[in-house]
C-alpha cells in the first residue's frame, strides 16, 4: 500500500514538473513581450491564422495562455499565478483540476475556453445554475472580448433566436440542464436550420463533482 501511494505522489510530481517546463516557463517568458502588444484581438488573430494553416493547440498553447492573461490584468485587474497556468492546461487535456473555493477556477477556465476557442468551433461553459451562467458570461466576457471573441450565454425560457445567436458564439455559458434539454429539442426539429445548437466541440464542467 505504501508503495502504491509512493508510486502515485512521485507520478504527480512529474506531471507537475512537466506542466512548469512545457506550460508555466514558456508563457512567463512571453509575458513582458505580451505587456507591449497594443492590440491583443490582432495578436490572437494571428494565432487563429497559425491554427488554420496546421498549427496545433498545443504549439499555440503559450502565447493564447499569455494572451489570456494580459488581458485579464488590463480589464480586469487579475494576474493568472503560475498554479493557475497548470489548471488551466490541465482542463486543455480533459482532466479534472481541482481547485479550493478562492483559488480562481473561474479565471483558470478562460485559459483552456480562449485556447480551444482558436478552432472556431465553439466553447460550451457549464455551470451549476443560471445565475452562474450569467455572472460569468458577463465577468470573464470582458476577458474574451478583447481578445475579438464573442461570449453568450442560455436560460430558461429564452427566445428562439436569442438562444440560437448565444450558440453560434465563439464561447456559449449555460447550465447543464438547459444544454441537456436544448439538445434533445433540437432533436424534434424538422431540420438543421431550427436548431439551437452548433455542434460540441469542447465544453469545460464547473462543479464537475
Amino acid at each position: 500500500m505504501l508503495g502504491l501511494l509512493r508510486r502515485l505522489f512521485d507520478n504527480n510530481e512529474r506531471e507537475i514538473a512537466r506542466y512548469y517546463k512545457q506550460v508555466v516557463e514558456p508563457v512567463n517568458r512571453l509575458e513582458a513581450e505580451v505587456e507591449k502588444l497594443p492590440d491583443l484581438a490582432a495578436a490572437y488573430r494571428e494565432l487563429k491564422e497559425k491554427h488554420e494553416k496546421g498549427a496545433s493547440l498545443d504549439e499555440l498553447l503559450p502565447m493564447a495562455f499569455a494572451l489570456t492573461r494580459e488581458s485579464a490584468k488590463r480589464y480586469l485587474g487579475m494576474r493568472h499565478f503560475d498554479v493557475q497556468l497548470i489548471g488551466g492546461a490541465v482542463l486543455h487535456e480533459g482532466k479534472i483540476a481541482e481547485m479550493k473555493t478562492g483559488e480562481g477556477k473561474t479565471l483558470v477556465a478562460t485559459l483552456a475556453v480562449a485556447l480551444n476557442a482558436l478552432t472556431g468551433k465553439g466553447v460550451h461553459v457549464v455551470t451549476v445554475n443560471d445565475y452562474l451562467a450569467k455572472r460569468d458570461a458577463e465577468w470573464m466576457g470582458k476577458v474574451y472580448a478583447q481578445l475579438g471573441l464573442t461570449t453568450g450565454v442560455v436560460y430558461p425560457y429564452q427566445p428562439d433566436a436569442e438562444k440560437k445567436a448565444a450558440y453560434r458564439a465563439d464561447i456559449t455559458y449555460a447550465t447543464n440542464n438547459e444544454l441537456g434539454f436544448d439538445y434533445l429539442r433540437d432533436n424534434m426539429k424538422g431540420s438543421i436550420p431550427e436548431m439551437s445548437q452548433r455542434g460540441h466541440f469542447f465544453a469545460i464542467v464547473d462543479e464537475v463533482d
